[in-house]
């Protein structure tokens, strides 16, 4: 079990501040009964929040446990399928979850309904919803945009439009807005457990949730009723004191994080958020950290329940559960003594603005120390773009402290000398904003709105102001950034920070601008300063929903019909894979050795590929494209052992799958971070593979592997993978298969000696039956046979 003995500090950001007192008295749960009839959400009827069920559980497991819990524990072990039957140990034991709501995205939701489409059920069994907001293309501004991604996506909307009216799911349109922003204003509530299918989905943690970014697979098992499962996370806890203020934004936080944990060292944990300073911050902006949590590898970030959480439920018309939770107070918030497994201290008056970058988002420098970076990396100094918006900072408070920065240089004068965009997160966010007339003081400080849509976040971006190959740098309130990311070029420099700065250095046009201590020239040539830019966290005369973008399921599903063509290059319905057939893997190829950072961008590239999201076949001819061979130190050119030829990776395992040759890819650390794209695990195993071993995997994406019948493994000692070459053979030996003990794996040498080494996993033994069944959803289909 959890030992409760204190782990130490890692970080200090000075001394401790003084406590911040609670404006209100907050209710506990023994004050008043929990079987209210309390609606998740104003968009569903019959759908209730159940936190006497939640808090039944959990007495169940403080009997069980007798000791005090973090937060994050709390949220698990309240949804447990079996509270009184389940293994309960962190970092180790795996645990049978019932989410309370799965919510997907237009590019992978066509994969998961597909997907729970083959297990014959007439309905979802939890509340689900579909967003459209992937594959709009960011190329001349929003209304234009979102028309040409109408006519272009026709066939792929009409489908889920179609699909969710079947089986009871609600439908967002195209322009609705981004899937985490409409889901933390209509869906997210404290307490709750929910799953999306992409890996930003922790953003509903700023309303105090356990939102999990997983696989479309994992989406399939809780919208058939199965039970979700899940390693029991540790728990990191980030204490915070003090009081941001100035230039200094709740982005500074988790861009500081990321640059103590890395983007690896949130693996396997959960970051959980406490302590005085917590009431300094807004629900958006506590949103905007749990968001990018992602990119420290991350389970999920979240906040405990707090007043600044209740005004924004009763801003966005959810009262009665801001109310409810009340009730339930007591159990949104850590216990007193609870233990973490590391804890974190950051005293949020001393933090500086940061900008995070460029290629990975934990390279955390100071804006002090920024300029000299600029100089001593030979950054490109020249900032060609700033964006702002997207799922992670696209809030009221957001644009209108970036509308206060624009209006103060307006009245110098002066505009935008870098191209500026600014993408709404949301319908609602955009509608607000040009009521309230932010929107207008961004245009005429030189801003492009694009659509309410992901755009250049995730690469729909029709950049055409410089070529491919050519360095430059841009700059965006984004969360992710690794190489080629947003504008599909690899000398692109991106960097990650607030809005604020944004505007601030769109405004200087130089990546060597510090808005706290450089002057700026008016339209005159005097020098002036920036005011530390100011903004509402919530719209004083309340939100403007503006267009009705939502589509509820009809009354009556049976006469529906899921709009699939069988002539379709986009959508394809799936077929089985083939189960495993009992044997060793013998002398099979290594089809690449992978080197250093593969993200599920280096394996499933986004952009153009996005339209193929629905069509197997069709996307896997991007299978590793964009991953580094370590025999030649190129991208996309791997050599065919039987004929010597070196061909793209995706043809060469089709070669190898025409002859019936399995074939497993050699990665590095961390393989598969990045965006939760089921993709780069079913394209592998689409083509013939059979196994990815690795030195060590991201977590969403070991599971989606999992998932599709594949064996995910790791050495067990990390430096054999410097002793394997590209064009060895192996031996994988899948008959050794049995959880908590290691696969051997034989190494035949194109010249020399053969070798063994261990290969460790974590398959569980409901795991080992997706891969015997050659799939879990074949595992599932096997039992409602």
């Amino acid at each position: 079990m959890f030992s409760t003995r204190s782990v130490g500090r890692v970080c200090s950001l000075g001394v401790r501040a003084r406590a911040i007192p609670h404006a209100r008295a907050l209710a506990t749960v023994r004050d008043a009964p929990l079987d209210k009839k309390v609606e998740m959400s104003n968009w569903e009827k019959g759908n209730y929040i159940n936190y006497k069920k939640m808090s039944e559980n959990l007495s169940i497991v403080r009997g069980r446990l007798n000791r005090p819990l973090t937060y994050a524990e709390k949220i698990l072990y309240s949804h447990l399928d079996d509270p009184h039957g389940q293994d309960i140990e962190r970092g180790v034991s795996y645990l049978k979850l019932r989410p309370d709501r799965v919510a997907c995205q237009d590019a992978t939701a066509q994969m998961a309904i597909l997907q729970f489409m083959s297990a014959g059920m007439p309905s979802v069994a939890t509340p689900t919803t579909v967003h459209c907001d992937h594959l709009i293309e960011a190329q001349i501004g929003g209304d234009k945009d979102l028309a040409r991604a109408q006519e272009i996506n026709k066939e792929v909307y009409d489908f889920l439009s179609s699909s969710c009216a079947k089986y009871n799911i609600g439908f967002w349109r195209p322009g609705s807005g981004i899937i985490h922003q409409i889901v933390l204003e209509n869906y997210a509530f404290p307490g709750g457990l929910m799953i999306g299918t992409d890996s930003h989905t922790p953003n509903a943690g700023g309303l105090g949730m356990a939102a999990i970014g997983v696989g479309g697979a994992d989406a399939v098992d809780v919208m058939a009723n199965l039970p979700w499962e899940l390693k029991a996370p540790k728990v990191i806890g980030v204490k915070l004191t003090g009081e941001l203020s100035g230039w200094t934004a709740p982005k500074d936080i988790i861009l500081k994080v990321a640059g103590i944990l890395t983007v690896k060292g949130g693996t396997g944990a959960i970051i959980e958020y406490h302590g005085p300073g917590v009431s300094s911050l807004s629900c958006t902006g506590m949103g905007t950290i749990c968001n990018m949590g992602a990119e420290i590898g991350a389970t999920t970030s979240l906040f405990p329940y707090n007043d600044r959480m209740y005004d924004y439920l009763k801003a966005t018309k959810r009262q009665a559960i801001g109310d409810f939770a009340r009730e339930y107070n007591s159990e949104l918030h850590e216990d007193e003594g609870a233990e973490y497994d590391q804890l974190i201290e950051l005293n949020l008056s001393e933090l500086e603005p940061h900008i995070n970058g460029p290629f990975t988002p934990d390279l955390a420098t100071p804006i002090s120390k920024f300029k000299d970076a600029v100089e001593a990396n030979k950054w490109p100094e020249e900032l060609k773009v700033g964006l702002i918006g997207s799922c992670t900072n696209s809030s009221y408070e957001d644009m209108s402290r970036a509308a206060s920065i624009a209006t103060d240089a307006m009245n110098h004068g002066v505009k935008a000398k870098s191209v500026f965009t600014v993408t709404p997160g949301s319908e609602q966010i955009r509608a607000t904003i040009e009521r309230d007339g932010q929107l207008k003081t961004l245009e005429e400080f030189g801003g492009i709105i694009l659509a309410n849509a992901c755009g250049p976040c995730i690469g729909q971006w029709d950049r055409r102001d410089v070529k491919k190959g050519e360095a430059n740098s841009i700059i965006s309130s984004y969360n992710r950034n690794f190489t080629g990311r947003n504008d599909a070029n690899p000398a692109t420099h991106a960097f990650v920070t607030s809005p604020d700065l944004v505007v601030a250095m769109t405004l200087a046009g130089t990546l060597k601008f510090n808005p706290l201590t450089d002057p700026l020239k008016d339209k005159d040539g005097k020098e002036f300063m920036l005011s530390a830019p100011t903004g509402d966290g919530l719209p004083a005369r309340g939100y403007d929903p503006g267009r009705d973008t939502y589509q509820a399921p009809p009354a009556d599903r049976n006469m529906v019909e899921v709009k699939v063509s069988p002539s379709s290059d986009r959508l394809q319905i799936l077929e089985p894979f083939q189960a495993w057939d009992g044997k060793d893997a013998l002398d099979i190829p290594i089809l690449i050795k992978a080197q250093g950072k593969t993200t599920t961008d280096h394996i499933s590239m986004a952009g153009p590929w996005l339209k193929y999201r629905g069509h197997l076949d069709n996307i896997s001819n991007n299978m590793l494209i964009g991953a580094i061979n370590a025999a030649n130190g190129e991208a996309n050119k791997v050599k065919n052992f039987q004929t010597g030829e070196v061909d793209a990776v995706p043809a060469t395992a089709r070669e190898y799958k025409k002859h019936g040759i399995k074939w497993v890819v050699i990665g590095d650390w961390n393989y598969g971070e990045g965006s939760s794209r089921e993709h780069a695990a079913l394209e592998p195993r689409h083509l013939g593979g059979l196994a990815i071993i690795t030195r060590s995997f991201a977590r969403i994406h070991e599971t989606n592997l999992k998932k599709q019948g594949m064996l995910p493994l790791t050495f067990s000692d990390p430096a054999d993978y410097d002793k394997i070459n590209p064009d060895d053979k192996v031996d994988v030996m899948c008959t050794e298969l049995a959880v908590g003990k290691p696969l051997t794996m034989r190494v035949h040498p194109k010249d020399g000696k053969t070798w063994e080494c261990k290969l460790s996993h974590t398959f569980n033994e409901g795991q080992i039956e997706w891969f015997k069944n050659g799939s879990a959803l074949n595992t599932m289909a096997k039992k409602n046979a």
